[in-house]
């Protein structure tokens, strides 16, 4: 027995003595760096979310009858015939080639009413020949179309029908960066689709309404939004409207991701102005402003690294007037702190010209508070009305009745040419500066007050006719 105790020992040296070694000349040694960190804080049981018994159900119950599925269908996009080979091939003067397909495209909106008035977004039903809600319980109705805002990527919609459901805004300014909300909405043209998430950010700019006066400033979700679910609703856990579902963020046209959503305030602004004066009232500072950077505060010796710099005013303008310069920096307006550029022009675009607001500005470290009265953009605070020659605006040009020569050289009595073009309906359905219209639905355009008077009160297609300065005939087509 002893001699086997031995034995156990001698080989448990041995071992010892091998592993020693192994630690010694073979194995790295590991590297251990102790720090001192603060620890994060622990939640007590009381403060923990009760994800358990996080219940949706009610909440998707109360929003999948406010939305509705919206059709918008196009009779016909012509196109310039750029392509001499057709004319060769088809006969000249065939105008049928011109046009596509008759072509359809859907999305999503909000009953905001119980007598019919719907919102989604302009994106969705923008020059659109007719558009078509079909409510959750299959129930069909052609809308018309009330007003539209590009600037905010928003419109707004008519049903003739009466005690709808619908939804009821929320005070999307209450929203916080965690907090659960709902998507609904119409993905692939699956009716009442439902998705959850949280909201990852608020204020965020991502530039993708194509317009010079675009207010951006969304709402950031996780929540699963896919083509078609433009116009379906956002809203928290009560299912009370927070935003209105316009973006995603994606490579592949499909969700990946992250969302982005119009917040409820601005949606009830624009709502608003349109079912009262037909036209949003828009209220402006009169100053170009910057987000800032690290970069300048460092080049302006700011002494404030979060707000918005103030790089020029419009003389004569609300904030000039007011006393504000160049150089200051906005970092609250009212009793709402601002951070970036985003959130300024979102308070200010939920304004009205002719509303007081209280700007609080950094000038050379010292906080000023400065009073101010909205403008319109004719620098005044006056109601601006629906203008019937605001159709100039939107077609997006400058006109003039055709010269003498051009109308001789082109063997035409009579016509209206195009001098410039800005981002308007012309140059978005492909029409050239150069270009002189003839007729406009048929009808002879023989000056500009022929355009205003053919298009005035009107709305859905449009088509234009009329010749480039090189002799080829074209023909167009857009949606007002």
């Amino acid at each position: 027995m002893k001699k086997i105790a031995g034995i156990l020992a001698v080989a448990l040296l041995s071992g010892a003595v091998t592993l020693g070694g192994y630690k010694l000349f073979l194995e790295k040694p590991e590297r251990v760096i102790i720090t001192e960190s603060t620890p994060a804080r622990l939640m007590s049981s009381d403060e923990m979310p009760d994800l358990v018994g996080l219940d949706f159900s009610k909440a998707a119950e109360m929003t999948v009858n406010t939305v509705v599925h919206v059709r918008s269908d196009y009779e016909g996009n012509p196109q310039a015939s750029t392509d001499p080979f057709r004319d060769f091939f088809w006969g000249f003067g065939m105008d049928e080639y011109r046009r596509n397909m008759p072509r359809s495209s859907s999305g999503s909106g909000v009953i905001i009413s119980d007598d019919g008035y719907i919102v989604t977004n302009n994106h969705v039903v923008e020059n659109a020949d007719q558009v078509r809600i079909t409510l959750n319980d299959n129930r069909s109705y052609e809308a018309e179309v009330i007003g539209t805002d590009p600037t905010t990527d928003l419109a707004l919609l008519k049903i003739d029908e009466k005690k709808l459901p619908f939804a009821r805004f929320e005070n999307s300014d209450h929203l916080k960066i965690g907090q659960w909300v709902l998507a609904v909405g119409n993905p692939f043209n699956l009716n009442s689709t439902v998705t959850a998430g949280i909201v990852s950010a608020k204020g965020r700019n991502i530039n993708i309404i194509d317009d010079r006066s675009a207010i951006e400033s969304f709402i950031q979700t996780d929540a699963a939004v896919n083509p078609g679910n433009s116009g379906g609703a956002l809203v928290d856990i009560n299912g009370n409207l927070v935003g209105i579902n316009t973006a995603i963020s994606t490579r592949t046209g499909s969700f990946e991701g992250y969302s982005f959503a119009i917040p409820s305030n601005m949606v009830k602004k624009i709502v608003e102005d349109l079912m009262e004066f037909g036209v949003v009232q828009r209220a402006y500072i009169g100053v170009s402003i910057r987000d800032i950077d690290a970069g300048l505060v460092e080049t302006q010796d700011l002494e404030v690294s979060k707000g918005v710099y103030i790089s020029a005013l419009t003389e004569g303008g609300a904030a000039a007037d007011a006393g504000l310069k160049a150089g200051d920096v906005i970092v609250q307006v009212d009793e709402t702190p601002v951070e970036k550029t985003s959130e300024l022009q979102e308070l200010i675009g939920r304004k009205r010209p002719g509303d007081k607001v209280r700007i609080t500005a950094n000038r050379d470290g010292r906080l000023k508070e400065f009073s101010l009265v909205l403008r319109n953009k004719n620098n005044n605070t006056e109601v601006v009305k629906n203008d019937p020659n605001a159709i100039i605006n939107v077609l997006g040009a400058q006109f003039e009745k055709a010269p003498y020569e051009d109308l001789k050289k082109l063997g035409l009595e009579y016509g209206v040419k195009i001098t410039e073009l800005q981002g308007g309906k012309l140059r978005r359905a492909g029409i050239r500066e150069g270009f002189i219209i003839t007729k406009v639905d048929k009808t002879e355009i023989k000056d500009v007050d022929d355009i205003v008077k053919t298009l005035e009160g009107k709305s859905g297609g449009v088509y234009i006719e009329g010749v480039y300065p090189n002799g080829m005939k074209s023909y167009y087509a857009f949606g007002l």
